[in-house]
């Protein structure tokens, strides 16, 4: 079994990435799918799920409970048992056998006995803000975010998404020692890159 866990930098294109490479590489591939899991489990949304663990304002997210109604929780507790319930499911995953791709959720770390090929992917600031402009573009013009709330968010996710690693890891996120290798697609065109991606990965299982 050959697994590669993919760490990203908010809107460095780390998920396109990794979906592309899982399509080249013909493996199973693992993010969003996570938190529905999770979602289904407990009868949260899965909006709702994602920004607990990802701990992003904790304590002013409205709930929705699937048939329910909306209310809000301050209870830490919940949050902890969704954390658990997420090990659960990458160790669920890992025990399948099969070779895949997983995005996020400190799976390199979680999963750090199966010896995954782990990859950190990054990008320039500038980069990563057109990126996720590109995306809001995409949505109707009243739901789209200004550049200043996008710019505001990526720093937002980095920040917590880093003081989760240090967490975990005892380690900064800057600390490349964590990762076999990585990735600034500033310059890259993502297409071309997973092809490039796909056959290191490969060759690193090999070695």
């Amino acid at each position: 079994m050959r697994i590669i866990t993919i760490s990203r930098q908010f809107g460095s294109g780390g998920r396109e990435l990794g979906k592309r490479l899982a399509d080249s590489l013909g493996w199973d591939y693992y993010d969003k799918e996570i938190i529905d899991t999770l979602a289904t489990a407990h009868g949260l949304e899965s909006d709702y799920v994602k920004k607990a663990l990802s701990n992003h304002g904790w304590h002013n997210i409205q709930l929705t409970y699937r048939n329910s109604f909306s209310q809000q929780l301050y209870d830490p507790g919940m949050r902890t048992e969704l954390l658990i319930r997420e090990r659960e499911i990458l160790h669920d995953i890992a025990s399948l056998g099969n070779d895949c791709i997983i995005i996020g959720r400190d799976a390199d770390v979680i999963l750090e006995e199966y010896h995954p090929f782990r990859i950190f992917i990054c990008a320039d600031l500038s980069a990563r803000l057109e990126r996720c402009m590109r995306h809001e573009r995409n949505r109707p013009v009243e739901e789209q975010l200004s550049e200043k709330q996008i710019l505001r968010n990526i720093r937002r996710i980095d920040r917590n998404r880093a003081h989760t690693r240090e967490i975990l890891t005892g380690k900064a996120r800057s600390d490349s020692s964590t990762f076999e290798l990585t990735v600034n697609t500033t310059n890259w065109n993502i297409k071309k890159l997973s092809a490039a991606l796909s056959a290191f990965s490969l060759q690193w299982f090999e070695e």
